[in-house]
């Protein structure tokens, strides 16, 4: 099938569109795979892909970061409609798989926890999930380096790791925000969709991007807020 009229072929072709809402997807199954799998089909017509994946296509139960080489095992409806998103982008793609991604603009936890810790003396925050966050504009000078490589699956996140619980921590104090975190289990937070107990992202190739420590992006993040 040709891509559509007056569109591409293009060299490249940045594929960042998704559904994102872990637990709406568990409800609504269908949507999330249109969005996820169909709509990576469609957007492989206008050329090679560099397809953004996440860290939640593994079960978490491995214990140590995870590699490009290890196998899938997703535990959600998210989790599946990104990994067949993988498979849908194609051989020619760069699957670039990064972990929970924050940023000044848009909804994620980041900006969540300084609206939350401007309003209350105290928030709740899982401290059994273990991942490495990751700024997304480090992501992005990184996806430069990445496109001068060969396609094929890259493992793309910030240095170092902590559980959300930690990660709030940090963003209150880096804000200085006079905000108590008190640590909860998954369980206790009661979401609808699982998801990993542990999803640290590592490259086991050697000419892979190296991203800075996740504290480094939010300092960074931070900053462009102020100065917004």
């Amino acid at each position: 099938m040709p891509p559509p009229q007056g569109l591409g072929p293009f060299d490249v072709v940045l594929h960042a569109a998704a559904w994102t809402d872990v637990d709406g997807a568990e409800g609504d199954p269908q949507r999330a795979a249109a969005v996820n799998v169909g709509g990576t089909t469609h957007a492989r017509l206008l050329g090679p892909l560099v397809y953004f994946s996440s860290d939640y296509v593994f079960d978490g139960a491995k214990r140590s970061p995870y590699v490009e080489s290890d196998g899938l095992n997703p535990l959600s409806a998210y989790a599946r409609s990104k990994a067949y998103g993988e498979a849908a982008a194609g051989e020619e793609a760069w699957l670039v798989r990064s972990s929970w991604l924050f940023g000044a603009t848009g909804h994620n936890f980041l900006r969540t926890m300084l609206r939350l810790g401007a309003e209350r003396d105290e928030v709740s925050v899982v401290d059994d999930q273990v991942g490495c966050p990751t700024y997304v504009g480090h992501l992005a000078e990184a996806t430069r380096e990445v496109l001068e490589l060969p396609s094929g699956i890259w493992h793309v996140a910030a240095d170092g790791e902590c559980t959300w619980a930690e990660f709030a921590q940090a963003i209150f104090e880096e804000a200085k925000l006079e905000c108590r975190v008190v640590p909860i289990s998954t369980e206790e937070l009661g979401r609808p969709a699982p998801r990993p107990a542990y999803s640290v992202l590592r490259s086991e190739k050697a000419e892979a991007p190296r991203l800075p420590h996740w504290r480094t992006g939010l300092r960074e993040c931070l900053a462009r807020l102020r100065g917004a």
